[in-house]
C-alpha cells in the first residue's frame, strides 16, 4: 500500500513538473508574438488619429509618462509624440474619464501641435451595451465629432453636453457617459495648451503635477 502511494506521488510530481515546463515553454514561444500583436494594434489605433504619412518618427518609441490628476488617473499615463523632420506634429495623450456611469473610460486624445483635436478614440470602458457604449466609433459616429474642435473654436461653456448648456450631444437615456468623455477631452486640451512645449521637449520620464 505504501509503495503504491509513493509511486502515485512520484507520478503526480512528474506530471506537475512536466505540465509546468510545458506551460513555460509555450509562454516563451508565444510571448514575443503576443507582444508584437499588441504593438501592432496600438500602432493601428494611433495611426487612426495621426496617419503614418503625417510623421516620420516611431510613435511608440517617442513617448513620455505624465502623472497629472486632471487627466483622470493616479497612475502615470503615456503620451505618444508625433514629429516630422524633428518638428512637433501631434501629441496623442492617454486620458481617463473617471466619471463614467460604469467606471473609468480610457481614451486616446490626439491633439495637433496647434492645439486642434485630431481625434478621440475609446480604448477601454465598461459602459452599458446599447446606451453608454455609443462612445465607441463602431457603435456610433459621436466620438468622431471631436475632430477639429479646440479651445479656440469652442468657448468654455460649449465644452459640455447640451443638457448642461454645451454643444455636444448626449445619448438618449445616457447622459453621464458622454458628459464624462467631454470633460476628459476638455481637460486634456487644457493640459496640452498649458504644457505644450514641455510635452514635446521632455525625455522619457514621468512628469508629476
Amino acid at each position: 500500500m505504501q509503495k503504491n502511494i509513493l509511486i502515485s506521488a512520484i507520478l503526480l510530481g512528474l506530471f506537475a513538473v512536466l505540465g509546468t515546463g510545458l506551460v513555460a515553454f509555450t509562454y516563451d514561444k508565444t510571448a514575443p508574438r503576443i507582444a508584437e500583436n499588441e504593438r501592432e494594434l496600438l500602432l493601428h489605433r494611433l495611426h487612426e488619429l495621426v496617419p503614418a504619412e503625417a510623421h516620420d518618427n516611431v510613435l511608440d518609441s517617442d513617448t513620455i509618462n505624465v502623472n497629472v490628476a486632471s487627466l483622470g488617473s493616479k497612475q502615470p499615463l503615456t503620451v505618444y509624440r508625433a514629429r516630422k523632420q524633428g518638428k512637433p506634429v501631434a501629441a496623442i495623450m492617454t486620458v481617463v474619464a473617471s466619471e463614467g456611469y460604469s467606471g473609468d473610460i480610457r481614451l486616446l486624445v490626439a491633439i495637433r501641435a496647434d492645439g486642434e483635436l485630431a481625434g478621440v478614440r475609446v480604448i477601454k470602458h465598461n459602459e452599458t451595451p446599447g446606451l453608454g457604449d455609443a462612445i465607441e466609433e463602431t457603435r456610433s459616429s459621436w466620438i468622431l465629432g471631436f475632430a477639429g474642435k479646440s479651445l479656440q473654436n469652442l468657448s468654455e461653456k460649449e465644452w459640455h453636453v447640451k443638457r448642461d448648456g454645451g454643444s455636444f450631444d448626449q445619448f438618449s437615456g445616457a447622459t453621464i457617459t458622454p458628459r464624462a468623455v467631454v470633460k476628459a477631452v476638455h481637460n486634456a486640451l487644457l493640459y496640452f495648451t498649458a504644457h505644450r512645449d514641455e510635452l514635446f521637449r521632455q525625455t522619457q520620464e514621468a512628469k508629476h503635477e
